[in-house]
């Protein structure tokens, strides 16, 4: 780790292993240690004099003005301190996981020896409730058959589901007022149940509460399931904009339990699977054969096939955000974001009328066309790209890919990344690649392609 330290005689950069280094001839009065071994270093070069905050200076308001200066001229130094901390997200797959017999959800929760019982506030997403009315009952039952381990504290909260949750801020404040009443420590658990709108929501006032209570996801929707789920973001809408506040706080557990997934609507079932095909297409080749083998199962509704393809899903984006050296997006790539610059902006553009699984696929479809037209992707994978969204019942065109406004995207895209303009194309099946500014006349080439085509499918 690197550390510097420089007065106007001297400056030095040096590596350390732990603890801190001293360098000769400094002069030393007052220091602090480290919060972790090996974890905060810094060190102190010559001519760099740390004296106690509690110094009287008073008499330098009589010196000289050249006196005066060269007395502050000591302080002329500097500390950088690199860390790092330690996360675990624990993900599970199971199914029916509010049978008492199961111990998949308790399992995920820890205790204490000064509290035995793990202290948990509840959130279930009302759109779910309505179309399964048992689930709070069947929730309080699941507690009560494992109050060895856990504590429910109150009737579950329902919140408003989709992207309504996300719009309107009253739901927000009653999310972090309902953490508030419960006297929710930092050690107590969030249990969250629904959509990615609903995950996003609680999320954040969890995040915000005390600093980050601990919360446990359990995705109700595939989209949820195979990707914003187990990622370690959350956030609302604001001005206009998509997730313009959040945080990244990475949930404690994420259970994913496959019976909920019954209750979708058909729409709500297809548009999950675009960001299998996502994660297909810049990570892992044969997950997309995988995907085209069952896609006719998929948008049948096979719940095995499923199953298996969320599963392999959710694996790939943690396996990103564990291994890709970035898992609070500080650096400029976001692979995972592939086809989403035009897809936030065509749900913002449709009032969110469109909903998120079919704005990324016609982004997919996008981009993949754009990536084509550049020479970067063969035609024949743009073809198969386009075939498995087609079998899946995924939309590849809008109307609105023609209006101006969504070029408005890209820029505020790059503003929610930071630094330059960062996009992942393609240049084959499960091969990513960076760039940094979007041809505007390929652009609109790429969008007129896809407008004929599906003009084309209409007559057919």
């Amino acid at each position: 780790m690197a550390a510097v330290c420089h007065s106007r005689k001297a400056a030095v950069r040096a590596r350390t292993h732990g603890g801190i280094d001293i360098c000769p001839g400094a002069a030393i009065r007052h220091t602090c240690g480290a919060h972790r071994a090996g974890a905060y270093r810094f060190m102190i070069v010559p001519n760099a004099r740390i004296t106690s905050p509690h110094e009287d200076f008073s008499t330098l308001s009589d010196r000289p003005d050249h006196a005066a200066a060269a007395a502050f001229d000591r302080f002329d130094c500097g500390v950088d301190a690199h860390f790092s901390t330690d996360w675990r997200v624990r993900l599970r797959f199971t199914s029916d996981a509010l049978a008492p017999s199961n111990r998949t959800l308790a399992g995920v929760f820890d205790t204490e020896t000064s509290r035995p019982r793990a202290r948990v506030l509840a959130f279930v997403d009302e759109g779910l409730a309505n179309v399964a009315p048992a689930i709070v009952d069947r929730l309080a039952a699941y507690v009560d058959a494992h109050a060895d381990h856990l504590e429910l504290i109150g009737r579950p909260v329902l919140i408003s589901g989709g992207e309504r949750a996300k719009n309107d801020r009253a739901i927000f404040d009653r999310a972090l007022a309902a953490i508030h009443d419960a006297g929710l420590c930092r050690r107590s658990y969030v249990l969250v149940i629904g959509g990615g709108a609903v995950l996003d929501v609680v999320g954040f006032a969890a995040a915000v509460a005390h600093r980050g209570v601990r919360i446990v996801r359990m995705p109700s929707t595939v989209l949820a399931q195979d990707d914003s789920g187990v990622g370690v973001k959350n956030g609302v809408n604001a001005f206009g904009k998509k997730n313009f506040m959040g945080t990244f706080a990475p949930p404690w557990a994420v259970v994913n339990d496959f019976t909920l997934l019954t209750t979708l609507s058909d729409r709500d079932w297809r548009a999950g699977f675009s960001e299998c095909v996502k994660v297909a297409l810049v990570k892992d080749a044969a997950f997309f054969e995988e995907l085209s083998e069952a896609a006719p199962r998929l948008a049948a509704r096979d719940g095995l096939a499923a199953a298996q393809m969320i599963r392999r899903s959710a694996e790939l984006h943690l396996a990103h955000i564990a291994t890709g050296g970035d898992p609070f997006e500080l650096c400029a790539a976001r692979p995972l974001d592939f086809g989403h610059w035009a897809a936030h902006k065509l749900e913002q553009m449709s009032d969110f009328e469109i909903r998120h699984g079919e704005a990324v696929s016609i982004g997919l479809a996008l981009d993949s066309t754009y990536s084509t037209l550049q020479g970067w992707l063969s035609e024949a994978d743009r073809r198969r790209i386009m075939d498995l969204l087609g079998s899946l019942g995924l939309p590849r065109f809008h109307p609105l890919l023609g209006r101006g406004e969504l070029l408005d995207g890209l820029e505020e895209f790059r503003e929610h990344l930071g630094g330059r303009l960062t996009l992942a194309m393609l240049r084959g099946i499960g091969s990513a690649f960076d760039v940094h500014a979007m041809d505007r006349s390929i652009l609109a080439g790429a969008i007129e392609r896809l407008a004929d085509e599906a003009g084309e499918a209409q007559r057919s």
